[in-house]
């Protein structure tokens, strides 16, 4: 079944024009751009400014300083019905009344933070459930930055090291929210240099595919399969279908892993990729000519 939703996950720090802490992973004094990407999901939601936006602080360990700068970063784009959900436990993502909220919202958007949380709060609540049922049936916009475009999938890595991420049992997988399928995803990817965990992902299992978001970057996903790069920065595909072959099994916890013959792709601002024909179709912008 093809879903009638939207899906955006974003690599994190997202440009959003006012936030100024970094510690917790938020951007420093950077200015907000036309073309970025929250002007994006908001063009792209049902009613555009005048949509319900709901944004889900949990995997935040600052939550309501992270509601307060979405909710600020909004209201320059003329977005004013924006709430914030700081769901702590599964009682709270069972509640009629956050249920309903959910229900209500044209826009949900997951904040950074751990993504573990955000699989074990919300993994088979009712308000998950609504959230597959609206993503499947109605023309909702979900949004993931950081851990929350790391838990939008069916399969989620929740844990691994980079420098370690080659070897036998560093890398953990578990279930994601699974908004899609077929594709595992790794946030703050060239800058926290992550692409060993990719790699390590797509040789356990090669018919996923790994995606690599880079900061202020995301997907655009619509039909469930046309994903479009958008933002200032690199997505990173590590395609394991055609591997030839890896030690994976052979070698002791702890050990090197091998892999031969992985195929990677980068996209950037435009390209799209086709996840039902495994294409990449690049952009070839037209050169500015200066006198």
């Amino acid at each position: 079944m093809i879903p009638k939703g939207k899906l955006i996950i974003i690599g994190g720090a997202i440009n959003t024009g006012s936030f100024t802490e970094t510690t917790f992973g938020l951007p420093h004094n950077m200015n907000f751009f036309e073309r970025g990407i929250l002007k994006r999901i908001t063009t792209e939601s049902l009613k555009g400014t005048e949509s319900r936006f709901e944004i889900i602080t949990t995997a935040s360990l600052i939550p309501e300083k992270v509601g307060v700068e979405y909710i600020n970063a909004f209201a320059q784009l003329g977005v004013h019905n924006v709430g914030v959900l700081s769901i702590s436990n599964r009682e709270q993502a069972n509640a009629a009344e956050n249920c309903t909220r959910i229900q209500d919202a044209d826009v949900i958007i997951f904040t950074g933070g751990d993504q573990l949380r955000l699989s074990s709060i919300f993994g088979g609540t009712t308000m998950h459930k609504i959230m597959l049922v609206k993503y499947q049936n109605e023309p909702i916009v979900i949004a993931g930055t950081s851990a929350g475009a790391a838990a939008s999938s069916k399969n989620m890595i929740y844990q691994g090291s980079s420098k370690d991420a080659l070897l036998k049992g560093e890398v953990k997988i578990t279930g994601g929210l699974g908004f899609i399928d077929g594709v595992i995803v790794d946030t703050h990817f060239v800058q926290r240099g992550r692409i060993g965990r990719l790699l390590y992902a797509a040789a356990s299992n090669p018919g996923i595919l790994g995606i690599g978001l880079g900061e202020d970057t995301g997907l655009f996903i619509s039909g469930g399969n046309i994903m479009e790069a958008i933002g200032s920065g690199m997505v990173i595909l590590v395609d394991g279908r055609h591997m030839s072959d890896t030690n994976l099994t052979d070698v002791d916890m702890g050990q090197p892993v091998s892999i031969s013959n992985m195929t990677i792709h980068t996209m950037s601002d435009g390209d799209v990729y086709d996840l039902s024909l495994n294409s990449l179709t690049i952009h070839h912008p037209k050169a500015i000519l200066i006198d």
